[in-house]
């Protein structure tokens, strides 16, 4: 599976002469822990995050505040290499590039959400996507086990 497939495509970023309250209003107001911080073209400069506005006081704009070294991925790099690296770098976000250009972002978020809708089959390790799991696998039949187990009611025993 390719990161453009798991990506947040509609990324929020900031210029990179936001006022560093301005970012800290952006990070609040959308619930997230960091933004790319691109130039007028799109091209990603830096990533500034919950950190960054914390432990540089001293910085006006998320131009001074960012972080200009910033691992990036293309949109045909693969969600196992996306993992690797959120793991063992212990970051939270990777940006996702086209050429110079931010499309999108991943996150642990988009992960954990790829985890969530991905079922795999204890038969043959075949793994299809979907809100539930099928009633049998697709490449081998065998049954899911959740289909034919109906779940109780809340309260009822």
């Amino acid at each position: 599976m390719k990161v453009a497939e798991i990506m947040t495509s509609n990324v929020i970023s900031v210029p990179e002469d936001a006022s560093v309250r301005d970012v800290a209003q952006t990070l609040d107001r959308h619930r997230v822990s960091g933004l790319p911080v691109c130039d007028g073209d799109g091209h990603m400069v830096g990533l500034i995050s919950e950190f960054d506005l914390i432990a540089k006081p001293e910085a006006h704009t998320a131009g001074e505040a960012m972080t200009r070294d910033v691992i990036s991925v293309m949109e045909d790099t693969s969600v196992d290499e996306v993992r690797y690296l959120l793991v063992h770098r212990r970051i939270k976000r990777v940006p996702v590039l086209r050429g110079q250009k931010l499309v999108g972002i991943v996150s642990r978020a988009d992960l954990v959400h790829e985890i969530a809708l991905t079922w795999v089959c204890e038969v043959c390790g075949d793994h299809e996507r979907g809100t539930t799991p099928p009633a049998a696998c697709p490449r081998c039949g065998a049954p899911s086990g959740y289909a034919s187990v109906p779940t109780p009611p809340i309260g009822v025993a």
